[in-house]
């Protein structure tokens, strides 16, 4: 079972169509649901519009992967180990005065 949390979570991220801010997960109600198709209403503090809005949420099925990998390529990073918190913080320190200049950076190397 969905959880309704994760609804508004997910709407709260989405941009207002007339006024592009995002919505407050406390203007977001839900309706109701049958199956995998959920009805919220939605209202935007900043321009007062008011929307309904249906979603699809299916559960149970693995997501498709879209990828432009050849299928040895896409096994070959399926099988790697994940990226760890400590690579993340490498990139992060690398890239944080990183000036755009990419032959300067892999001439370093």
């Amino acid at each position: 079972m969905i959880e309704e949390g994760l609804l508004k979570r997910l709407i709260a991220s989405i941009e207002c169509n007339v006024c592009k801010q995002h919505y407050e997960a406390d203007n977001i109600k839900v309706i109701g649901h049958h199956d995998d198709l959920w009805f919220l209403s939605v209202f935007c503090s900043a321009c007062h519009s008011r929307y309904l809005v249906a979603v699809v949420i299916e559960q149970d099925r693995a997501p498709e992967v879209v990828t432009d990998l050849t299928d040895k390529e896409l096994e070959k990073f399926m099988n790697m180990d994940s990226i760890t918190t400590n690579e993340v913080l490498d990139i992060h320190n690398l890239l944080k005065n990183f000036d755009g200049n990419f032959s300067r950076l892999f001439s370093q190397r």
